[in-house]
């Protein structure tokens, strides 16, 4: 590979890419930071609008030899390639060991009018959600899960935060995302497209338990997530079909919001696909 072609963090293209950690600068570019050799693979094989959502990608000579199929790759779609020292990507990076490879990408959410024409039956509603890491193992639940799209309401936290990135492990590429939508009209649309809205909340009236048990879980439902410290406001939940709560058997004082979500979204997953049975989460 040779020299390095980045030697200096004050080349124009690394300042463009470092400003990216900020959400002002995000949101005037719609381009965001996805860092890592899992994030970067899905990157590249990602396309939005009919453009490659993939712009540029950062790697130390070791990475590119290392991941050369995700570099070629990269290259294949068009991106710029930059051979970058371990100074720039450390300079670039918002992790403490960087891994070798950055990408810089285009945004890639998704219109809520768009997302509630493909008719979804399972979809993850963040409302009032404020740490990024949460934010983006939500959404990697809800990919696990198989549900069809996740929204972020406008009181939630960016979904380019390079931690909600990180945290989503890949899973921001994978399923449509709307953002920016208030929470009031994203229940009013996915109940006027059929789904049954479930707030999931500790202090629910209703048992996760006994609604599965009941075979109310098998249909189109959303459900809505809040806040890590004091779930959701009352006015929240007043908007839901019922406030459902994930029931605790043993002696633990709650279960955090990742966890809540995917015990919520496997649980709808499973009822939706009993008919016709379910993927083992081991299965390649």
């Amino acid at each position: 590979m040779g020299t390095p072609e980045l030697i200096s963090p004050r080349s124009p293209r690394v300042i463009a890419a470092r400003r990216l950690a900020k959400r002002n600068f995000r949101g005037k570019e719609r381009r965001f930071i996805a860092e890592g050799p899992q994030a970067v693979r899905e990157a590249v094989a990602h396309r939005g609008g009919g453009e490659p959502t993939l712009v540029e990608l950062f790697t130390t000579v070791e990475a590119a030899e290392r991941y050369a199929d995700i570099v070629e790759a990269a290259r294949a779609t068009g991106a710029r390639v930059h051979h970058a020292s371990d100074a720039v990507l450390a300079e670039v990076s918002q992790t403490v060991t960087p891994q070798g490879l950055l990408g810089v990408c285009r945004f890639l959410d998704s219109p809520f009018e768009e997302i509630l024409r493909g008719r979804p039956k399972l979809v993850a509603v963040l409302a009032h959600v404020r740490d990024p890491g949460n934010a983006g193992t939500v959404l990697r639940c809800a990919d696990a899960a198989g549900a069809d799209a996740v929204v972020l309401t406008d009181a939630s936290v960016d979904l380019y935060n390079p931690k909600a990135v990180r945290a989503s492990v890949g899973s921001v590429f994978h399923l449509p995302v709307a953002v920016g939508v208030p929470v009031e009209e994203a229940v009013a649309g996915l109940t006027g497209a059929g789904l049954r809205v479930l707030a999931a909340d500790g202090a629910g009236e209703d048992d996760l338990d006994a609604e599965l048990d009941a075979g109310t879980m098998g249909g189109p439902t959303a459900w809505i997530f809040g806040n890590e410290a004091w779930g959701l406001p009352e006015e929240t939940r007043s908007l839901a079909d019922a406030v459902v709560r994930v029931p605790i058997h043993g002696k633990a004082e709650s279960l955090n919001l990742a966890t809540a979500a995917a015990v919520c979204l496997y649980g709808s997953a499973r009822a939706q696909r009993a008919a016709g049975g379910c993927r083992s989460v081991t299965s390649s």
